[in-house]
């Protein structure tokens, strides 16, 4: 008989593993002291020991490993396990070879040109959003200040007294044959009401985002960051593009947050 110390050892799993795994079942002394309750292990149990930690290791969870362990499986059925946790795995891969790009370019930044990042970038899903909103469309560029500001007062004047109402004020634009299309609005549960209509923005699974600081006049650059570093991702956008306006307050938006959302796949 082997104590659980040198049980532990030989397997390399701690004391507190057999017991989580003696909780579960899946590994149960030899023999336990109806005294000082201390577990040994017959030397034949390092076999399922290796097992569980082998199973551990390809991701299975606890109760797929009891019914592999019982044999109540099919080779089918561990194959279809097996292929799930491939692609986790390979998904894993995907991140951390993107978080390595990233961690380069960063120190070639600094180590070749002696500088930051001009905008922390992360990614994330976009949940979807339901506004009270208002369209346009724009020709140029220049023209969009003046559509959107506008148009969230107007909304405003319409829900400004419903509580909370006006905390997520929300812009979306996509480029058009047109020009620019805009959608303004602000979060909303509520029924339509003349003044603006109801406009569901889907959800996304993947999205590129930064944070600005500051005036509108200064936003080109943000984005211009943004999009160089989707490019350097090897990612392309897909969708229009979102901004949040965090905080809009002051007249002179020296203050200002908005949050830049850019919806992006693989290239």
């Amino acid at each position: 008989m082997l104590s659980i110390g040198a049980f532990a050892q030989i397997g390399q799993v701690t004391h507190r593993m057999l017991r989580h795994w003696d909780t579960a079942g899946l590994l149960v002394p030899a023999h336990v002291d109806e005294f000082s309750g201390y577990r040994s292990y017959d030397p034949s149990q390092l076999a399922r020991l290796h097992r569980i930690v082998a199973l551990r290791q390809l991701g299975f969870g606890l109760n797929d490993i009891a019914v592999i362990l019982e044999q109540k499986i099919d080779a089918e059925r561990i194959g279809a396990l097996l292929r799930v946790r491939r692609a986790e795995v390979e998904e894993e891969h995907r991140i951390a070879a993107d978080r390595l790009i990233d961690v380069e370019r960063r120190l070639h930044l600094i180590e070749k040109e002696n500088q930051m990042s001009q905008i922390e970038i992360v990614d994330k899903a976009l949940p979807a959003v339901r506004l009270a909103g208002r369209r346009a469309v724009v020709a140029t560029q220049p023209e969009v200040a003046g559509v959107v500001g506008p148009a969230f007062d107007a909304i405003a004047d319409i829900i400004g007294d419903e509580r909370g109402a006006l905390s997520t004020p929300t812009a979306q634009y996509d480029t058009v044959e047109d020009g620019i299309s805009i959608v303004v609005g602000y979060e909303y549960a509520g029924p339509a009401r003349d003044g603006f209509e109801v406009v569901e923005l889907p959800a996304v699974d993947a999205a590129v985002c930064g944070i600005h600081l500051g005036s509108m006049a200064g936003i080109a650059a943000s984005w211009h960051a943004i999009h160089s570093e989707i490019v350097a991702r090897g990612l392309v956008p897909a969708g229009p593009c979102r901004e949040l306006y965090v905080r809009a307050v002051s007249d002179d938006q020296s203050d200002w947050v908005t949050e830049l959302q850019q919806p992006v796949a693989r290239a």
